[in-house]
């Protein structure tokens, strides 16, 4: 659908006089930034792109800024899309019908850190989270592999990550309360706690904007990056279920073949030739690890110190290494998620799967999981591709697609009396073909 330009004017007019002639924009530069996100990591998608372009672009400042947008937004009929740093990979934060997008970057602020919680505006950073908390002596539970990315757009599009390994989800015990807004002309902050808090969970936005968080914390740990390396990628999988077995927990464990080291930076401690393992371990738990690693036949390469090692472990952990392969080698890759024993059980065949397959693997609440990459030809293939890893008992998710698929029949009943005229985002709250993953409008 298309909103008419005397409703966009008057909206327009309205939000300037709400947030300041700097809080709107109408610029196409502007309204060009706001309507792409990390999409073109999936060469399915990024063949069907550009997919929308915003009429105007919001800036509110705080949590009650975000509600008089929204509210305004659905006075006039003007669908709103929202959007956090843009990090996300597969078109969920693009205005697919145009309209206002709702950028929640400079509504930024740490509220309070307190015993075990912690509260933010939607648009701060996990990265910054993550530092208030240390202050207290305390950490956040997961952050994602793109730690810049805002607590709001974590939680409406994200999922796991970093601690992923003894937390799971940001579904499981992560969120406390939220402050939420429908899609209604009074709309103002929605307070809710518990299990209706989760239900604002993962699903884009289509149901109610985040624009307050209060999330759980526990007691900061001393952090090590952990840097191993085999002669063969079979050497480090054994160890993918035994790191994930220390205890204290590592925040993460992740495994690649050397093809990886070729495409990332130079550093010493993922040398070029090697399969690479990393982990980020409890300082306690190292000398177990340096015994694994020298047991399975690898060497140590280095054991690191201090809160940037851990944030750029993160940076090549779980869909990233996808990216330095696509930087290294364009329009070459592309991949699944995929989950499952067979992983480390029947790897040569899950390689084979894909041409030129390989596969990155991690691990999560006991379970091995990953990112299988291989080299693009055409949707097609890549579809054809599940019935494969379901016959060698491999789990899977689609990522090259953008509608809600966590709870769908949950936020559509949400939905219906939060966003009733359907403005929240709209073209992801849909059920296309699971197998295809066909573009929708």
């Amino acid at each position: 659908m298309s909103t008419s330009p005397e409703r966009l004017e008057a909206l327009a007019a309205e939000l300037r006089a709400l947030l300041g002639e700097r809080g709107v924009s109408v610029e196409l530069a502007a309204r060009e930034k706001a309507s792409v996100d990390g999409s073109r990591l999936s060469p399915v998608i990024s063949q069907q792109l550009p997919l929308g372009l915003a009429d105007l672009v919001a800036y509110p400042t705080s949590a009650d800024e975000i509600s008089a947008v929204v509210g305004a937004a659905v006075r006039h009929g003007v669908p709103i899309t929202p959007r956090g740093k843009g990090t996300g990979n597969y078109g969920q934060a693009i205005p697919f019908d145009g309209g206002l997008v709702l950028d929640m970057t400079k509504a930024r602020a740490v509220i309070s850190v307190d015993d075990g919680v912690l509260t933010a505006e939607a648009g701060a950073t996990m990265v910054s989270l993550e530092q208030a908390a240390a202050k207290t002596g305390q950490q956040i539970l997961m952050y994602p592999s793109t730690a810049q990315s805002t607590i709001g757009g974590f939680l409406s599009g994200g999922s796991g990550g970093t601690g992923s390994i003894k937390h799971g989800s940001n579904h499981q015990g992560f969120v406390v309360a939220l402050d939420v807004v429908h899609a209604v002309p009074d709309a103002a902050l929605v307070h809710v706690e518990g299990d209706e808090a989760q239900t604002y969970v993962h699903n884009y936005g289509t149901a109610g904007i985040i624009a307050r968080a209060t999330i759980a914390l526990e007691p900061l740990q001393p952090w090590r990056g952990f840097y191993a390396s085999f002669d063969a990628f079979d050497g480090l999988l054994p160890l993918i279920r035994a790191f994930g077995a220390l205890d204290p927990a590592p925040r993460l464990v992740s495994g690649d073949l050397a093809t990886l080291a070729e495409a990332l930076p130079t550093d010493p401690a993922i040398p070029a030739g090697r399969a690479s393992l990393r982990a980020i371990l409890d300082a306690s738990t190292v000398d177990r690890a340096r015994e694994l690693v020298e047991a399975a036949g690898g060497r140590v390469e280095d054991v690191r110190e201090g809160p940037q090692v851990a944030m750029k472990l993160s940076m090549i952990s779980y869909n990233h290494p996808i990216e330095w392969l696509q930087k290294a080698y364009p329009d070459t890759y592309f991949h699944v998620e995929v989950q499952g024993d067979a992983l480390i059980d029947r790897i040569d065949e899950v390689h084979g799967v894909y041409p030129g397959g390989m596969l990155h693997i991690e691990t999560s609440q006991g379970r091995p999981i990953g990112m299988l990459a291989g080299r693009y030809t055409s949707a097609e293939d890549v579809y054809a591709g599940f019935d494969r890893l379901t016959a060698l008992g491999v789990g899977y998710h689609n990522p090259h697609q953008w509608y809600v698929d966590f709870e769908p029949d949950r936020t559509r009943a949400l939905a219906a009396t939060t966003d009733p005229a359907g403005l929240l985002n709209p073209g992801k709250l849909v059920t296309p073909p699971l197998s295809t993953g066909a573009k929708v409008s």
